[in-house]
């Protein structure tokens, strides 16, 4: 878990624009989880083999569109990966008094 202080010199209720900044985030993020695993969803029914399967036991060379198709869905996968953790990490932001 995350702790974050905000201390402001101003009046303003800063840590509610910090805290609307990060819900902003956290949903442009699982916007993004939403169209990644749709993207990730096609390869699996076009290949009808999970993606796990796909990560041990695929080479290029199995997919109908060679290199290309093969990058585009392992990086897809990697943008998923990429995407959770972050989306962990600041929902495990925890503000804490000043």
């Amino acid at each position: 878990m995350t702790k974050l202080q905000v201390q402001s010199d101003t009046k303003e209720n800063t840590i509610d624009i910090v805290k609307a900044a990060i819900a902003a985030e956290v949903k442009r993020l699982e916007i993004g989880l939403q169209k990644t695993n749709r993207q990730i969803k096609r390869f699996e029914m076009r290949y009808g083999v999970t993606s796990d399967r796909f990560q041990k036991e695929f080479t290029a060379e199995r997919l109908k569109k060679g290199d290309e198709e093969y990058i585009r869905w392992a990086g897809e996968l990697q943008i998923k990966a990429r995407i959770e953790t972050d989306l962990k990490h600041l929902k495990d932001i925890e503000f804490v008094a000043a």
